[in-house]
């Protein structure tokens, strides 16, 4: 309900559902709301189940959203190929600036996609990686 919500509306600009249990469904809701919505610019989805299919739903989103500047999916059970996904969105993206996989799975593959997708972004400038399993 909130995700088709967010479709139409033309307010509101921060999406905190962190800590909430959300699986990939409902990151796939969200995500399809955001390739409509103009005005939401931050989103937090920490601590929830989004999962690779979540991320990787997220991550088509962002590739023709034009007003997301942060997104925090910190703990939210994200791998290497949810990490794939959103590095290739940020590749076309040019409106993220904050981006925060912290206490994830994402390890060395999903780090040196993320180097990868950074490479040819010229707007992230804060990316936390921290706790992902990165070089054990």
């Amino acid at each position: 309900a909130l995700a088709d919500a967010l479709k139409s509306n033309c307010t509101v600009t921060h999406v905190d559902l962190g800590w909430n249990q959300i699986g990939p469904e409902g990151a796939k809701a969200l995500a399809d709301a955001l390739k409509s919505n103009c005005t939401v610019t931050i989103i937090n989805l920490e601590i929830n189940k989004i999962g690779d299919k979540g991320a990787k739903a997220l991550a088509d989103a962002l590739k023709s959203n034009c007003t997301v500047t942060h997104i925090d999916l910190r703990g939210s059970e994200i791998g290497a190929e949810g990490a794939k996904a959103l590095a290739d969105a940020l590749k076309s993206n040019c409106t993220v600036t904050h981006v925060n996989l912290r206490r994830n799975a994402i390890g060395d593959a999903g780090a040196k996609a993320f180097a990868d997708g950074l490479k040819s972004n010229c707007t992230v400038t804060h990316v936390n990686l921290d706790s992902n399993k990165i070089g054990e």
